[in-house]
């Protein structure tokens, strides 16, 4: 399997999702802002939740107390795949709001 083209990855973002280029691999990123500290750990047992159900595991960041950022790529083939778009989808559809100080996409 090799990695995703940048015009097919452009083509897939989910909705809040951003493409970067890491060290020459591209990775689906995203970040929100939680309420505390403890609001930001719930917020990581529901993606966890996800990403074991689909087998394909995210890297989870919580950086000063309540910004959470989520990086999504395929380390087996050193970028994007279809399954990194599926996962951020079913992220994007977690029922997240009491968590957040404020609202998704802002």
């Amino acid at each position: 399997m090799r990695p995703m083209t940048v015009e097919a990855a452009h083509s897939l973002i989910p909705q809040g999702w951003n493409l970067v280029t890491e060290d020459g691999m591209m990775k689906l990123q995203r970040t929100w802002k939680v309420k505390t500290f403890m609001k930001g750990m719930e917020f990581f047992k529901l993606v966890a939740d996800v990403a074991e159900a689909e087998g394909h595991h995210p890297d989870l960041h919580l950086v000063a107390w309540n910004n959470v950022k989520i990086e999504i790529w395929t380390h087996a083939v050193g970028g994007l795949t279809e399954n990194d778009f599926i996962l951020a989808a079913k992220i994007n559809r977690l029922d997240l709001h009491q968590l957040l100080s404020r609202k998704v996409g802002e």
